[in-house]
């Protein structure tokens, strides 16, 4: 059942930003200190020497000490020098340039001066492999997601340990950017793949990203699945509301009436689209009671409006309550609020079935006068039906001849004549009769 189609699309929305680790954790290199010390017990690089290791370490206590213009000035007057700089010293030169310009949140600039660092051919692989790795997420944070590709598959060719779930993540983010859903899918369900079978719990932003794609791949089973899976593991009100909605579209109306119903007895269906979905389902699934009373509360609570919709919705689950009588001051609040005269309609084919008849024809009487009706002939039947069971025979022929005008009504409008007729002229027989 189709009720409401969730806003998954907005919900399952995939910001472009991406939560960079600190500059310490980005990069090797971060305190110059532990670098020089790396350097002196490698024997694949060239030497980082002391003087130029001293201009670094004075750029680096500059821009930590928040002089930004002094630490580029300080790297720009070694860059000057650069001629008679070594390859690893010229990368370690650019690395700085690199974390000043990411702290400054210039990315373009960060990414030309971290792509120079493994342009250079004499720097340690771990640099390398790391460095690589941090210009994808950097380009991800750039919203540059063709490059993030780009950066992955350079670093997927010169790394030679097993790939990490954040490799994967990564990956799947640009592809998802790109509305490569299939690609992106495929990323984010290894990665996930792998947390399960080292028995850990995925990240819940995996799950809203995997989620995501198969809503948009229109896998919607996949996608119940998946949502199942983060009720289970992390039980917010919206995956709950989301799993509802997603049952009514997979045609699983009484998993989607357990699920939120059990949302509602947890507190989690608080905005007046969830709970009038909430009331759709129960009318669905044949609880009308229930259904007026979810609306009629939140209606009480102030979540849902005073409205005549909402009004004529309790109404009529009333009647599918067959409770008439309750129904009838829900009709009159929305004819309140209404310019036309369909609630007062409706009011007079529940007077009738009340046999309120005073009632049926003064409601009856209201919808003519204020107009705009759908099935004009229907107030005229009850407008007949009343003052015929008043015995206001010639009354209720006018009104069943309006009916009958109307081709919808036309043929019961003709019997109802003809029983009319019958019954007056009965009447005026046994009037004379004891005369």
């Amino acid at each position: 059942m189709k009720l409401l189609k969730t806003a998954l699309v907005c919900t399952f929305a995939i910001g472009t930003s991406v939560a960079l680790p600190s500059l310490v954790s980005m990069l090797p290199g971060v305190t110059l200190g532990s670098v020089y010390a790396q350097e002196q017990k490698t024997t694949k690089v060239p030497a980082l020497r002391e003087k130029v290791y001293s201009q670094l370490a004075r750029a680096q206590k500059l821009a930590d000490d928040g002089d930004t213009t002094a630490g580029l000035e300080a790297l720009d007057s070694i860059k000057e020098r650069s001629s008679s700089m070594n390859s690893y010293e010229i990368a370690m030169m650019h690395n700085f340039y690199g974390f000043i310009y990411y702290n400054e949140n210039d990315l373009p600039k960060a990414i030309a001066a971290f792509e120079k660092v493994i342009a250079e051919e004499g720097i340690p692989e771990t640099l390398r492999l790391s460095t690589t790795f941090s210009l994808a997420q950097l380009a991800m944070a750039n919203s540059d997601y063709n490059k993030v590709i780009d950066f992955l598959a350079q670093w997927d060719a010169i790394n030679t340990k097993p790939k990490t779930d954040a490799y994967y993540v990564l990956k799947s983010q640009a592809y998802y950017q790109l509305k490569d859903y299939q690609k992106g899918i495929d990323n984010i369900n290894l990665a996930i793949a792998q947390s399960d079978s080292e028995g850990k719990q995925p990240k819940e932003n995996w799950l809203v990203l995997q989620r995501a794609m198969y809503y948009s791949l229109n896998q919607t089973d996949n996608v119940v699945a998946v949502l199942e899976r983060m009720v289970k593991l992390y039980n917010k009100p919206e995956y709950w509301v989301q799993l509802g909605g997603m049952y009514g579209e997979t045609g699983k109306e009484k998993q989607q009436l357990a699920v939120l119903e059990a949302a509602y007895q947890q507190g989690f269906l608080t905005s007046k689209s969830d709970l009038r979905q909430l009331a759709q389902v129960y009318l669905y699934n044949g609880l009308a009671f229930k259904a007026a009373d979810v609306m009629s509360k939140a209606i009480e609570a102030g979540v849902a409006e005073k409205s005549a919709k909402n009004y004529a919705f309790i109404a009529e689950a009333m009647i599918q309550a067959k409770e008439d009588e309750k129904s009838v001051s829900y009709f009159a609040k929305a004819a309140d609020l209404s310019s036309h005269g369909k609630y007062e309609q409706r009011m007079a084919e529940v007077y009738v079935n009340l046999e309120k008849y005073e009632d049926a024809a003064d409601a009856a009487r209201k919808a003519l006068d204020k107009g705009s009706l759908d099935f004009e002939s229907n107030a005229y039947v009850a407008l007949g039906m009343a003052q015929y069971s008043l015995q206001n025979f010639d009354a209720s022929i006018l009104a069943f001849e309006q009916a009958e005008k109307h081709k919808k009504s036309q043929r019961l409008a003709e019997q109802w004549i003809k029983y009319v007729k019958r019954e007056k002229l009965h009447a005026e027989t046994l009037r004379t009769a004891l005369l």
